[in-house]
């Protein structure tokens, strides 16, 4: 099956992947959990919603956790959900996917074994990871590209044939390199002209956004609007308009993801969901730790100099 032969999927937009609510008493807050995807839902230019993956805690959850969110979030919001495959094996993989399909979800972003984040992987490995998830489930999948700094990251030749394999119809890029953004999303676009191109370089959407369909970002669940606003002007090619929004954004990008570690922007984009009154706590779930005083004082500060609170 080639691309244009799955089913219709536009996530050529914002796709935020918002965080999981919990209780103060830890549990997730389905009803927290509701009420952010359907104002996320709701903003014109959403295209989907990204659950399971780092912004939302989706490893840190159990399976029955997983599953209940997915089909909770179906049933309430008005968007296709999409879940993140993050086993570490391609027999695990397979089995959370079709959990992913048995609750509901439309499409599933498959991460890499994160053995291989050490390791690196064998040649041929990743492929096979996303053939197995595809030919087991149905269900369409989003090529994952992680860091340039990782051994998890795919070669060029590596990403051209996982996007030509059947089922894969979108790509997630953060390589955060840009010498090999510039010269590897011209390669995929030409030779896989239906693959849909979205960025997630949260703290480098500025020089990414002129060559995407779309984003499928974290921050996406925190500053919807302007993101919105982000894209068009990179469709539009205007740097004028795009690199204002981006000034606008500095210092809440600066609060969020300019930290000692980009799993702490998980604990910020909840400190700035509360203090923009969408979500009721910042409540996080170990190994995640909570921020200093004065780090929340900051995010509070940069979310309310951008505008949004």
């Amino acid at each position: 099956m080639s691309t244009s032969e799955l089913p219709a999927l536009d996530l050529r937009g914002l796709n935020p992947a918002p965080v999981t609510p919990f209780t103060p008493d830890g549990d997730v807050d389905h009803a927290a959990m509701a009420g952010l995807g359907k104002w996320l839902a709701g903003i014109d230019g959403v295209k989907s919603l990204v659950v399971l993956g780092h912004a939302g805690e989706g490893t840190f959850l159990t399976q029955d956790e997983q599953v209940a969110l997915v089909r909770n979030l179906v049933n309430e919001v008005s968007v296709p959900i999409i879940a993140g495959i993050t086993g570490e094996g391609t027999k695990v993989a397979v089995e959370e996917a079709k959990r992913a399909v048995e609750a509901g979800a439309t499409a599933g972003l498959v991460y890499p074994s994160h053995g291989w984040l050490r390791f690196g992987y064998q040649q041929g490995a990743p492929q096979d990871r996303y053939r197995a998830i595809y030919e087991e489930t149905g269900l369409p999948l989003i090529l994952f590209q992680y860091p340039d700094n990782t051994k998890a990251t795919y070669n060029l030749d590596t990403q051209l044939e996982i996007a030509a394999q059947p089922g894969v119809f979108a790509t997630k890029n953060g390589v955060r390199n840009m010498r090999r953004w510039d010269t590897e999303i011209p390669v995929l676009r030409r030779e896989n002209p239906d693959l849909q191109i979205l960025s997630c370089h949260d703290e480098y959407l500025l020089h990414t956004m002129f060559d995407v369909d779309g984003l499928l970002v974290g921050y996406g669940g925190l500053a919807p609007e302007p993101l919105i606003e982000l894209i068009a002007a990179g469709k539009a090619k205007d740097y004028a308009a795009a690199r204002k929004i981006h000034d606008r954004l500095l210092p809440v990008t600066k609060a969020v993801y300019h930290r000692g570690s980009h799993m702490e922007g998980t604990v910020a984009l909840k400190i700035g969901l509360r203090t923009r009154g969408i979500l009721p706590n910042a409540v996080i779930r170990s190994p995640l730790v909570d921020l200093t005083a004065e780090a929340e004082t900051e995010i509070a500060d940069a979310i309310k100099a951008a505008g949004l609170a």
